[in-house]
């Protein structure tokens, strides 16, 4: 088969954008097919959705050429502190508390808002003369044999591509038409999202603090004085509070935020999401492979899901390219198989470890209290115990590929 493509992505979000360019980088002919126009999403204004990237992200941003568009907009985030509470009593004695001065890479991430890193992508996908952007398009079937894939679109369009890979979230109409089952369960837990503009400077301190409900991420953007919060609550609880008016919102949120920071006000648009665990049975299947939610959707506890899409897209780029250069195609089962190998064990892990964490932290019974307070003040008081943590945190452990560490493939 004459390919109109090398390698077709379902879903441009941010993973879909970074294999494209990593793919394009590497010889690669890449269509990426995006349901949502680009040039509105590039264009939105500030609404305080943000991500916590970690070092090895960032440095997978600087190989593929998008970090130096928006280093001047991201945060450097130079400790973490996460402790125990209930809404109004602050935090407990004992707490985790991580510096970035105990590593030698530097800050141990960034913050960055969706509308700046979503930008540098697309700029970045319309300078590279391999990449074809379809906005507005979705992958609504598609058929595989062994030549090649067929991919059809909501207008009708046919494409024919070496691989399929699906970008498309955690109800990845790739992996179920390509029969990948998925296992997994809900929280009975929504995330409410916004921004909050704070009196006081957050000197690049990033805060969790784990009530009842469900935790509270309270994460420092650019500038001192706005905050991203990711606020787990129970399901009915979150309706509620999501119907509020802004300043009853604020009145439900002020016990639980806390008054370090001083005075608080909303400063961005309030979302909702549902929360839950949702794992892949499989990472590939004939001339497909997964990335990113489409393999496995995590708990937020540790802002850890972009990350761990952009590990599946640096695994995943370095098994093709090197393939290629050995002259096989890119829909070659070995090399698929050897991208499942490589990084579904590490994504089931950490996602049934923050599933874990969550259950262990979101309950008051006081047992479960005592123990958790007091395993976090060994951990805080033993540095090289509190050292392995953040270069875990950082993504600096275990088998790395080079876009990961920077390197080009």
């Amino acid at each position: 088969m004459t390919w109109d493509t090398d390698i077709l992505i379902a879903g441009g979000g941010l993973n879909g954008p970074a294999l494209a360019l990593a793919l394009a980088q590497g010889g690669f002919r890449v269509t990426v097919v995006d349901a949502r126009p680009a040039p509105a999403r590039a264009e939105a204004g500030f609404d305080g959705r943000a991500y916590a990237l970690a070092i090895a992200s960032t440095r997978l941003l600087k190989a593929i050429g998008v970090w130096a568009a928006v280093a001047d907009m991201a945060q450097p985030i130079l400790e973490i502190k996460a402790s125990d509470g209930r809404p109004g009593e602050g935090a407990a004695p004992f707490f985790l508390h991580f510096d970035h001065a105990e590593i030698e890479e530097g800050p141990m991430g960034h913050m960055l808002e969706d509308r700046h890193l979503y930008a540098a992508f697309l700029a970045a996908m319309k300078a590279e003369p391999g990449i074809a952007l379809m906005s507005g398009e979705a992958v609504v079937a598609q058929e595989v044999a062994a030549s090649g894939v067929t991919v059809t679109l909501a207008s009708g369009r046919v494409q024919t591509a070496g691989l399929l890979v699906g970008c498309d979230g955690r109800g990845s109409g790739t992996a179920t038409r390509a029969g990948i089952k998925r296992v997994g369960w809900g929280y009975g837990q929504t995330a409410l999202v916004t921004a909050i503009r704070h009196e006081r400077d957050h000197m690049g301190i990033a805060q969790q603090f784990f009530m009842p409900s469900g935790p509270l991420a309270i994460l420092p953007l650019k500038g001192g004085h706005h905050s991203s919060i990711v606020w787990s609550e129970d399901e009915d609880a979150a309706t509620a509070i999501q119907a509020l008016p802004d300043e009853q919102y604020l009145a439900a949120l002020r016990p639980r935020f806390g008054d370090f920071l001083g005075e608080i006000s909303l400063a961005g648009t309030r979302f909702t999401y549902p929360l839950s665990l949702s794992l892949a049975e499989r990472f590939v299947a004939e001339r497909v492979a997964l990335v990113g939610d489409a393999a496995h959707g995590v708990h937020p506890i540790a802002g850890q899901g972009l990350n761990l899409g952009l590990r599946d897209v640096a695994a995943l780029a370095e098994v093709l390219i090197l393939a290629r250069r050995r002259g096989e195609e890119p829909g070659n089962a070995m090399a698929l198989e050897e991208y499942q190998r490589w990084r579904r064990f590490d994504a089931t892990v950490l996602a049934l470890g923050m599933d874990a964490v969550n259950r262990v932290f979101s309950t008051d019974n006081p047992v479960l209290r005592l123990g958790r307070d007091l395993g976090m003040g060994v951990v805080s008081a033993l540095p090289g115990v509190r050292r392995g943590f953040i270069r875990q945190a950082a993504g600096l452990t275990g088998e790395l590929p080079k876009l990961l560490t920077g390197r080009p493939i």
